[in-house]
C-alpha cells in the first residue's frame, strides 16, 4: 500500500512539473548564437520565454506603425528604451547597441525581435537592408565578445 502511494504521489509530481522549461530551451536549438534571421517558425512569446530562461536581454520592437527610416528608429530608440542622446541614425543606432552596453559590465546575451519592419516607398529594400545590416553588425561585435546576439526579424 505504501508503494501505491509513494508511485502515484511521484506521477502527480510529474505532472505538476512543466513542460515549458523543454520547449523554451529547445526554441532557439540549432539557431547560431550570434545571427539575424527571419522570425518565420518562431514566435515572439517563445523567443521571449528563451531569453526569460536563459538569463539573457529580451529586445522588442513592433514597426508596424512606421513609414520612414526616421519613424522606424524612433519606435526602435522608444521600445528599445535607447538613452536621450541616441542620435536616431543607423550609426547611432549601433553605437547604442555595442560599447556603452559592453562597458556597463558583463552581459548575458541578447535575444532581438524587429517585428513587422516596414516595406514601402518610404523604407525601400535598401533601407530595409541597412537596418539589417546594423544588427549584423552588432551580431559581430558580440560575437567577437563570446556573447550571444540573435536577432529575429518580419516584414510588413
Amino acid at each position: 500500500m505504501k508503494r501505491d502511494l509513494f508511485v502515484t504521489m511521484e506521477r502527480d509530481a510529474e505532472m505538476d512539473t512543466p513542460l515549458r522549461q523543454e520547449t523554451t530551451e529547445s526554441a532557439l536549438k540549432g539557431v547560431r548564437s550570434n545571427i539575424v534571421q527571419s522570425i518565420r517558425a518562431f514566435r515572439v512569446q517563445d523567443l521571449q520565454d528563451a531569453a526569460s530562461t536563459l538569463g539573457q536581454h529580451f529586445l522588442y520592437a513592433n514597426l508596424a506603425n512606421a513609414q520612414s527610416k526616421q519613424e522606424v528608429l524612433d519606435l526602435i530608440a522608444q521600445q528599445f528604451m535607447l538613452p536621450a542622446h541616441f542620435g536616431k541614425n543607423f550609426d547611432a543606432l549601433y553605437d547604442c547597441m555595442t560599447d556603452p552596453v559592453h562597458k556597463s559590465g558583463p552581459q548575458p546575451g541578447f535575444i532581438v525581435v524587429l517585428e513587422q519592419i516596414p516595406a514601402n516607398a518610404k523604407f525601400d529594400k535598401e533601407a530595409r537592408e541597412q537596418l539589417l545590416d546594423i544588427f549584423r553588425d552588432t551580431a559581430d561585435y558580440w560575437a567577437d565578445r563570446k556573447i550571444p546576439f540573435r536577432c529575429f526579424y518580419s516584414f510588413l
